[in-house]
């Protein structure tokens, strides 16, 4: 088409201006014996260079974030990891990649897949779900010891749970045990991952979830209630029979104490007695016949002071008379009964 060509032609001809040419309209005026084709001034060439060095220079500089780290390539292969701050890997023959280290990824595992079905140490099935967080500590080792790290993060995060509930019960990772699994769970992904060189870090797992399959779901929470039922009972059986074993061991001290209190006082009367006793020997050791007399005298007394007394005395002239004994204590106490029911 003649306006495609027209536009074909104006452009080389200004073209040919920029790269130091002569235009068409010289042509014209007896220019057409010289060259026809494009000519290049020096300082058109300097130009040239000196855009081409600063785009090597805008090629070859880089920059690096406290966030991130960089590895430098010699023809593909491994070179030297970048420093912190602006870093110079001359293009092409180096060539480098950047990448984010203190960022945390995620790995969901087990969520709405088969591969959260494990099996229990008791034969029991529980569906896990759990996420692995992980950033990368050794560039260097990420880079050029893993093929897929994404891929190799979970085959061993799974793998290693697996490991764990293989070797659990079911009703401990129901109930309680989750964080001490979750805890494991890191460590041991953590060796397995460093055993592979890969470089990078497990920065924690979240145990999200537990639970029996879905099918079996509903009977497990009746037995799951039926056992904490179980346990209410026994904690209150045990508090009842705490109770019952402090009262009988109170009681149990509280007898000991009053036998000992027993025993003490028998001890110290018997002690006492035979003191008093041993007193007494020593006494009649001394003066046998006063002693065995004032003992006589005190056992008559102690007979005779609650029974009712009658004397009888040798009269003169061979008689016998008959005196009663009036105790004065009694006549005091007669005469004052009397008195009292006078006034009366």
């Amino acid at each position: 088409m003649p306006e495609i060509d027209d536009l074909m032609r104006r452009g080389q001809e200004q073209l040919r201006v920029l790269m130091g040419g002569k235009g068409g309209s010289n042509r014209g005026n007896g220019g057409g014996d010289g060259p026809s084709g494009p000519r290049f001034s020096r300082g058109t060439i300097l130009i040239v260079l000196v855009a081409a060095v600063a785009l090597w220079l805008f090629a070859s500089f880089y920059r690096v974030d406290t966030s991130e780290q960089s590895v430098e390539l010699l023809f593909g292969e491994r070179y030297q990891v970048g420093t912190e701050g602006l870093n110079f890997a001359p293009w092409p023959v180096v060539t480098k990649e950047i990448y984010p280290v203190t960022r945390e990824n995620t790995e969901d595992i087990g969520v709405g897949l088969d591969e959260g079905l494990m099996l229990t140490g008791d034969e029991n099935i529980v569906d896990i779900d759990y996420q692995v967080v992980w950033n990368i500590g050794d560039v260097e080792k990420f880079v050029f010891n893993v093929a897929d790290p994404v891929n190799t993060i979970r085959a061993v995060s799974e793998s290693a749970m697996r490991e764990i509930i293989g070797r659990s019960s079911l009703a401990p990772i129901l109930n309680r045990d989750r964080g001490i699994i979750a805890q494991e769970l890191q460590e041991l992904i953590q060796s397995t991952l460093d055993s592979y060189e890969s470089g990078v870090n497990i920065v924690r797992v979240n145990f999200d979830r537990a639970d029996p399959p879905r099918e079996v779901i509903d009977s497990f929470r009746e037995v799951q209630a039926a056992e904490q039922t179980r346990d209410t009972l026994q904690s209150q059986a045990d508090a009842y029979a705490n109770r019952v074993v402090a009262e009988a061991r109170g009681e149990a001290a509280q007898t000991l104490e009053q036998a000992e209190a027993y025993r003490a006082r028998v001890v110290n009367e018997a002690e006492g007695e035979a003191s008093r006793f041993v007193a007494v020997y020593d006494e009649y050791a001394k003066a046998p016949e006063v002693t065995r007399r004032r003992l006589y005298i005190e056992t008559l007394e102690r007979v005779l002071s609650d029974v009712d007394k009658i004397i009888m005395d040798d009269a003169v002239g061979g008689e016998q008379g008959v005196v009663p004994y009036l105790p004065l204590n009694e006549l005091r106490r007669n005469s004052t009964n009397t008195n009292t029911g006078g006034s009366n």
